[in-house]
């Protein structure tokens, strides 16, 4: 039996403010040290960024791999990282909620469209930005737009 998609260790509440290299390197290393991709998924991260900005609105972004790195990916998984002061994501796109995400085949796009769900609602964001425990960010993103 392979891991949860979301654990609650997946999950660093309450980062101090950071590049958003730093940030994409730091959901990308959660990632990789849970066990979900290899190291070199990472890289993926950072050229899809450059290429068409993470950023997704609402103050969240989700950095994941370029396609050519699907096969650095082990098992689905999910980490999240909150930032309170945000991250600054270029354009005046600031992050508050960072969620990498790593994709085996079609879960990939099942994992998005769950978290897309969630985030599309402004008020979902500001609990995720404002959540206090790990568990609180689970219950949100599992509730997603009920």
């Amino acid at each position: 039996m392979g891991r949860k998609i979301l654990e609650e260790d997946n999950i660093l509440l309450n980062l101090k403010s950071e590049s958003k290299d730093e940030a994409i390197e730091r959901v990308g290393k959660l990632l990789v040290s849970k066990g979900y991709v290899n190291k070199n998924y990472i890289n993926g991260m950072k050229a899809r960024d450059k290429e068409i900005s993470t950023y997704m609105g609402n103050g969240v972004a989700i950095p994941h791999g370029m396609n050519e790195y699907k096969k650095e990916i082990l098992n689905s998984g999910i980490v999240i990282a909150q930032y309170p002061e945000g991250v600054d994501f270029g354009e005046e796109n600031v992050a508050y909620i960072v969620i990498g995400i790593a994709g085996k085949g079609e879960e990939h796009m099942n994992i998005l469209s769950k978290i897309a769900l969630t985030v599309q609602y402004e008020e979902n964001v500001e609990r995720l930005k404002n959540a206090k425990t790990n568990k609180e960010i689970i219950k949100i993103i599992e509730e997603g737009d009920d």
